[in-house]
């Protein structure tokens, strides 16, 4: 992992703007310039529900992480005074439309999806997971299996990539922009797109010799390794990325002033030591929760996100 400063400098040949255009829907004000939706000033728009629904960003199996979570969400109830329940979302897409419909709290996206969810459906980012030094981020590496005949990132040409999904930043946007400025190869053109839905999906699809070549985020390729779902002799990497910020936790911007305080509170006062959650990020260099500014530490994301021409309008 690298630090921040580290994480926001783009050692690729990416060409990128100094500064990512991002506005927020219509239905959000942004009065103080931080690039995130304010929280209402009409007590009418505000809600506290009873129970609150948190949701994981769909990369692996849902129900894997239902457990996995379960001893933090127990923690926040304590906290917070409310139920919390675990939902399992199944792509990017469908989470961002649940908080943006009120039925979503508080939830992890992933690093792609995040400025969408900010955008679209009012999330207020204020946290990441990083390492005990507190650095934090995650690379994405190309992946193909051994004796694909791929030994450089030119050799897929012709060939099949496996992305993630369109929202996800290292399972499509960075690899995509790479991919055009630093190799001059496009998709549908230089080699053929598949879309595996998840990062799980496209390491074990190389793994098992279903694609050529996969973009992936490592830091989950870490996790599968480490639960042995795949061996290392089933991979090879060509190419790895710069450091990039990993999920970021944040709520509805409509929740109650003091129930946001106490939810903050839960992150950054949970315990990690013995409990599932430090069994299972620890296994890509996790240790706690610190605090982000989405403004700041998204930078780089948005910037991705401008070379590629992705638009933010909600539907």
């Amino acid at each position: 992992m690298k630090s921040i400063i580290a994480a926001l400098a783009l050692t690729t040949a990416l060409t990128i703007p100094a500064s990512a255009e991002f506005m927020l829907d219509s239905r959000f004000q942004d009065t103080d310039g931080d690039l995130v939706a304010d929280i209402p000033s009409d007590a009418s728009q505000l809600v506290d529900p009873d129970t609150l629904i948190f949701a994981y960003t769909p990369v692996e199996d849902p129900a894997v992480y239902a457990e996995v979570w379960q001893e933090f969400l127990d923690h926040m109830t304590e906290v917070t005074g409310k139920e919390v329940q675990f939902f399992p979302v199944q792509s990017n897409a469908a989470q961002i439309e649940a908080m943006r419909a009120g039925r979503l709290h508080i939830a992890g996206f992933n690093t792609g999806s995040n400025p969408l969810a900010v955008a679209c459906a009012g999330l207020r980012p204020f946290a990441m997971m990083a390492a005990a030094d507190g650095s934090f981020g995650y690379e994405m590496e190309i992946i193909t299996y051994p004796d694909s005949g791929i030994e450089t990132v030119e050799d897929i040409k012709g060939k099949t990539l496996a992305f993630t999904a369109e929202t996800s930043n290292s399972g499509f946007k960075a690899p995509s922009a790479l991919l055009m400025s630093e190799f001059n190869m496009v998709a549908d053109t230089d080699y053929t797109p598949a879309f595996s839905g998840a990062h799980d999906n496209s390491v074990l699809g190389v793994a098992n010799k279903d694609y050529d070549a996969a973009a992936v985020a490592n830091s989950v390729k870490a996790r599968m390794l480490e639960r042995d779902v795949v061996s290392e002799d089933q991979l090879k990497i060509i190419y790895t990325s710069q450091t990039f910020p990993t999920t970021g936790y944040g709520l509805a911007h409509n929740l109650t002033p003091e129930l946001q305080e106490k939810i903050k509170e839960a992150f950054f006062s949970f315990e990690w030591a013995g409990t599932k959650l430090e069994e299972e990020f620890s296994k890509s260099g996790e240790a706690q929760f610190i605090d982000i500014s989405f403004k700041d530490d998204w930078a780089v994301i948005r910037q991705i996100d401008e070379a590629n021409g992705v638009s933010y309008t909600c539907g």
